[in-house]
């Protein structure tokens, strides 16, 4: 992207200019149909966001949002509450703009069996909501036992901290008790998987934290990937704050995990080389949550291909999914990219309640790491629909420069303070 556009890109993340723009979302109100009932499962990024826009464009149709916890834990940020920069309360959201401001039904319950012929979702209260169209929005499901030895057992001893809550804070406990010099090991999939550099951002602040608590203590990366997202720029800030503090293996160097004993801490690799951990942090190969089962929207591959244009199924009628728990790369797997097809769905639901023809949209996707608490990189990207496809708009998007000055960093860093703040309010609204 051109140093001009590259600027514009920040700045509007920052301020969150671009939220309300992206996916059309203007086309709402002009084109709000008729009222109807849609249910909306999840309520994170993408369902929360897409139950606000429905009412925001046809306050006449009738939304439902169905969601265990009354608070929703954030995963983006909270990478900071590991490193002790940040408390759990402040990646805390609720939904009461939702239901108070919106006039959005919001049941705390978990979707349990959807009957896509009926056109019913079942909850475990007992709870049968029909619908005229369901939007999933499940996040991800982890793979157990892919990774030998790796089950949900297994996680209480070597948490995976991959869904923000109490996974979050076991983890932080571990790290907190940890003596100095000992070894944090972090095992990262291969792709797809929920936020693709967030396995070294995580691996960034908890080195910041050694750096500041515990020097002796280093970090380790066992890799199933020979390249990761902003490699270039982890690594440079790798050296420039923490040394040699970060030792990263990718799988030629053999970094792939294949078993994982997590009474012992210890993990091993396809070669059979053998790693023991002070903490132990397994990130395992994942899928679409559990309900996109389901309702019968995944593939083979365990994930959801959707009609690029509306993100409604490929494979179900009247069910849309968006989120993580889809197939749409280039698009990232990531909060931002989640509220983004969350308005698209929401704008292509009221048009086919509507009889309308859905609009053709772009989205846009910031995505915001952090390799300390004052040191910023960025990937942002353009997308549009093409055949069915989710494309990158040629000559869009870009990476933060290599060459950039300690300002330049620090400023990255507040604008990924400012668009968290601003997606959590375009999201959720006001922060516990």
């Amino acid at each position: 992207m051109s140093q001009f556009s590259r600027r514009q890109f920040l700045k509007a993340g920052g301020a969150a200019g671009l939220l309300p723009l992206v996916g059309g979302c203007a086309a709402l109100g002009a084109r709000s149909g008729s009222a109807g009932r849609v249910v909306v499962i999840g309520g994170g990024f993408g369902g929360a966001t897409a139950a606000k826009y429905l009412k925001r464009g046809n306050p006449q149709v009738e939304v439902t949002l169905v969601e265990p916890k009354r608070v929703f834990h954030t995963c983006p940020f909270s990478n900071l509450v590991l490193a002790g920069e940040r408390s759990m309360d402040s990646i805390a959201h609720n939904y009461d703009e939702l239901k108070q401001v919106y006039g959005v039904r919001v049941i705390h319950a978990t979707a349990t069996d959807v009957d896509p012929v009926a056109q019913r979702v079942v909850l475990s209260n007992g709870q049968r909501l029909d619908y005229d169209r369901l939007l999933l929005s499940p996040g991800i499901s982890m793979r157990w036992n892919e990774i030998e030895g790796y089950d949900e057992a297994a996680a209480q001893l070597a948490p995976h901290a991959w869904q923000a809550g109490p996974q979050t804070e076991l983890l932080r406990r571990q790290l907190e008790a940890m003596e100095d010099g000992g070894t944090f090991v972090l095992s990262v999939p291969a792709d797809p998987f929920r936020c693709p550099p967030g396995p070294y951002e995580r691996a960034s602040l908890i080195a910041h934290y050694f750096s500041q608590h515990k020097p002796r203590s280093k970090v380790l990366i066992l890799d199933a990937k020979d390249n990761f997202s902003k490699q270039g720029l982890f690594m440079q800030g790798w050296r420039e704050l923490y040394g040699d503090r970060i030792e990263w293996v990718g799988r030629a160097q053999d970094g792939e995990v294949t078993r994982v004993d997590a009474t012992r801490l210890e993990v091993e690799t396809e070669f059979g080389t053998r790693h023991r951990a002070s903490v132990l942090n397994v990130v395992p190969p994942q899928k679409a949550g559990w309900i996109a089962e389901r309702a019968g929207v995944t593939d083979a591959s365990g994930w959801v291909p959707v009609k690029a244009n509306t993100f409604e199924s490929q494979q179900v009628a009247n069910i849309y999914v968006v989120g993580d728990a889809t197939v749409a790369a280039p698009m990232p797997k990531s909060g931002f990219a989640a509220n983004a097809q969350g308005k698209v769905a929401a704008a292509a639901i009221l048009a086919s309640l509507g009889g309308f023809e859905p609009v053709d949209p772009y989205w846009a996707n910031t995505c915001y790491s952090l390799v300390g608490p004052e040191y910023g990189i960025t990937v942002a990207g353009v997308y549009r629909a093409e055949n069915q496809r989710v494309i990158s708009v040629p000559g869009s998007g870009g990476v933060s420069p290599m060459e950039a000055s300690a300002q330049f960093r620090r400023n990255e860093a507040a604008y990924a303070v400012g668009w968290y703040n601003a997606i959590s309010q375009d999201t959720w609204g006001t922060q516990l």
